[in-house]
């Protein structure tokens, strides 16, 4: 039986309805706003698996292009492998849902939710987030949500609860949040230098909207909910447990405070190795080496928490504001454009930039409309940089990491009218001890004013955590591996002097109050500024040129009228620019031109010739032409691309010839002077040599350099 519920969110109506669609599955929601709809489903395996210590989940949200009513492109006119958007979607489903499901389930989950409907107007992601909460939450599977999701925006100084497309591109500040009834654990955005009076401000009206959505999906339980399936009993119990417990704890006590990630590893692991091979016996049986492990994870959990709440001690002996050394160097590689190598503790990122052309730029093809991106950041994790064995590749890991870097980092990227290049970004995490998409963002600045690009201004980011038991709690700054996963809260803040430019947040705990997070975004600033102080004694400004190895690209303007004449009949003369002087040539309408070279010396002689060509030849001046065609009465000399002049016969020597080939031949670079412009328009030259031996200083700019043999060709897809 078809059931639904409305709610009206800033004017318009979301509407979710079940019961007609996919109806197989454990559960499945329809939800739609305005001319976007999601189809999200969710199931779980039949059988269930006994003391599970993790959950089973999947989540894979999809895009189809007949969405927005388009084919695929390429050969292959079907969707494929999930694009980096789609991945980027399915974690911020995943982040706030998985830690509601409990290991006691036993069973896989996916969540499956697929965007049908797309008006390019209303993005659907956060209608992915709804639908897949609604999804479960009616579903027979044992959830401890609802959850809901809400796009907040801020454009002049007005809160946009969901904005469009439209209204996003004009905002100062974006965030993505989600959460449940009782507070927010998820939050994904960024900003263009906003404070952190905003950024409470725009959390805060985030939880108002998700507590009614929830409500909404609270709703449509009561009229279409299955019942819960039970949980799987874990009637294992550890043997020994006392005994182990007080024969470890006080070593661990210790083990987890060595100064190192490896020592504490090491002296950890000793502990667990000795007792382990004390209890073998009991531990042959698979359970009891699993409850065995449990244990330990429980004592390290305790051990932390305490020592943070009741001393203020960390494991690697910090303070709670501490932050660990930092190192930062630039120009280690030798050959690339930029680079840089950030160090933070155990944390390293070695950072490298890349320049290229338009011709570089990304080019994205989804159910958004085709776009371009000139500034990408690509974020790599290899297993050695944590000392482990494992697959190399780019996993969902590495795309979300990667694109909080990107973000923090964009908003201080120059526009391409001011800095006409694309920009790219490789961090490789050399190691990693604690946030490494944080040391990304401050090696990735180094490595950009390395390169010469004139950023706006340095970027830096900081991850911090969140100890909590009842009423006390402590923020941390600067956290390690261990204070991530023993925490309550994960939140990395990127940003300027004057402003916050990226932000994610994930919350393990109900919820956290306005004064926790305002005291932590002020500590998160104070840690911010100190990391870029250390970063600006390195370097604080964009190198004065760009390397010797990077493309150089000239821009320049000329008269609309004789755009024309530069590309010449069948585009005859800008190809012959292209192919003298190894540039790319593109013409805009508006006048502008663009020359891309390999070099500098390239790409200057060719922005000297197009000046040439879009001059009108001046009297007197002297220009290096070519001959032509050689006549009786003269020779016809090229002095600019498509502008030829007749060199007379008694203009080519002070001496009386009696042929002109006696002095010049054909293919020949020759000085000639502008002598006359005749009432017809017509160019009348003389051989430099007949008329002035000594030359002359008034050289024509754009004059050919010799370099008329290079017959090297390009690419003339969309330029010249």
């Amino acid at each position: 039986m078809m059931q639904t519920v409305t709610h009206t969110i800033a004017g318009k109506e979301l509407i979710l309805e079940t019961g007609r669609i996919a109806k197989q599955a454990n559960g499945a929601v329809f939800a739609q706003y305005e001319g976007s709809a999601v189809i999200a489903t969710v199931c779980s395996s039949s059988d269930a698996v006994e003391g599970l210590d993790y959950v089973p989940l999947t989540v894979d949200y999809n895009e189809k292009y007949y969405a927005a009513g388009k084919i695929p492109g390429g050969f292959i006119k079907r969707e494929s492998r999930p694009k980096d958007k789609e991945i980027l979607v399915s974690r911020l489903i995943d982040r706030p849902m998985r830690p509601l499901f409990d290991k006691g389930f036993g069973r896989e989950i996916q969540v499956v939710p697929t965007t049908v409907s797309a008006d390019q107007v209303n993005p659907p992601d956060i209608l992915a987030i709804i639908a897949s909460s609604a999804a479960v939450h009616i579903s027979d599977i044992p959830f401890g949500g609802p959850i809901a999701g809400v796009r907040i925006c801020v454009i002049g100084e007005d809160l946009i609860v969901n904005p469009t497309y439209e209204e996003i591109a004009r905002s100062r500040l974006e965030i993505v949040v989600a959460g449940t009834k009782e507070g927010i654990t998820m939050v994904e955005g960024g900003a263009q230098e906003a404070g952190e009076e905003m950024m409470v401000a725009a959390l805060e009206k985030a939880q108002e909207v998700i507590v009614e959505l929830c409500g909404l999906q609270e709703k449509l339980r009561a009229l279409a909910g299955k019942e819960k399936l039970p949980l799987v009993p874990d009637t294992h119990t550890l043997e020994n447990k006392e005994a182990i417990y007080n024969e470890a704890y006080p070593r661990l006590e210790k083990a987890c405070f060595e100064s190192t990630k490896q020592g504490r590893h090491d002296a950890i692991r000793a502990v667990k190795t000795e007792l382990a091979e004390k209890y073998a016996a009991q531990l042959e049986d698979e359970y009891q080496k699993k409850l065995f492990g449990a244990l330990f994870e429980d004592m390290e959990y305790t051990i932390l928490r305490s020592a943070i709440l009741d001393k203020g001690r960390r494991v690697d002996g910090r303070g709670t504001e501490d932050i660990r050394p930092i190192s930062c160097e630039i120009g280690v590689l030798k050959r690339t454009h930029g680079s840089a190598l950030f160090t933070r503790g155990e944390t390293q990122s070695l950072a490298v930039t890349t320049l290229g052309t338009v011709f570089d730029e990304q080019i994205f093809d989804d159910i958004e409309g085709d776009k371009r991106e000139n500034f990408m950041l690509h974020y790599n994790f290899p297993p050695y940089s944590v000392g482990e064995v494992g697959r190399m590749g780019t996993g969902r890991r590495e795309i979300g990491h990667g694109n909080l870097a990107r973000r923090s980092l964009a908003a201080m990227v120059p526009s391409k009218e001011n800095f006409p290049y694309t920009v790219r970004v490789v961090s490789e995490i050399m190691e990693s001890n604690g946030s490494s998409s944080m040391a990304t963002v401050c090696g990735g600045t180094l490595s950009m004013l390395h390169a010469g690009v004139p950023m706006k201004k340095p970027v830096a980011g900081i991850a911090m955590g969140l100890i909590t038991d009842g009423d006390r709690y402590a923020v941390l700054s600067d956290i390690l591996g261990e204070e991530d996963h023993l925490g309550d809260m994960d939140f990395k803040v990127a940003g300027t002097e004057d402003g916050i430019t990226g932000f994610q947040m994930d919350i393990k705990i109900a919820g956290v109050s306005a004064e926790i997070m305002g005291k932590a975004l002020a500590q998160a600033k104070r840690g911010r500024l100190h990391i870029l102080s250390i970063m600006n004694q390195t370097i604080n400004k964009p190198a004065d040129a760009i390397s010797e190895y990077a493309p150089k690209i000239v821009t320049m303007k000329i008269e609309v009228d004789k755009i024309g004449a530069l590309i010449g009949p069948g585009g005859k003369n800008i190809k012959a620019l292209c192919e003298q002087y190894s540039v790319t040539i593109n013409t805009d309408n508006d006048g502008t031109v663009t020359i891309y070279g390999k070099n500098a010396r390239d790409a200057e002689e060719a922005k000297s010739a197009v000046n040439g060509i879009v001059s009108d030849p001046e009297v007197g001046r002297v220009y290096q032409g070519v001959v032509k065609r050689i006549m009786e009465f003269g020779a016809f000399v090229e002095i600019l691309p498509g502008k030829e002049g007749l060199v007379h016969i008694s203009k080519l020597s002070r001496q009386r010839i009696n042929q002109v080939s006696d002095v010049i031949h054909e293919g020949q670079e020759i000085p000639v002077k502008l002598t006359e412009v005749d009432k017809m328009g017509r160019l009348n030259l003389s051989y430099i040599d007949a008329v002035d031996p000594g030359g002359s200083d008034d050289a024509a700019p754009g004059a050919p350099s010799g370099r008329n043999g290079d017959s090297r060709h390009r690419d003339n897809r969309r330029r010249y």
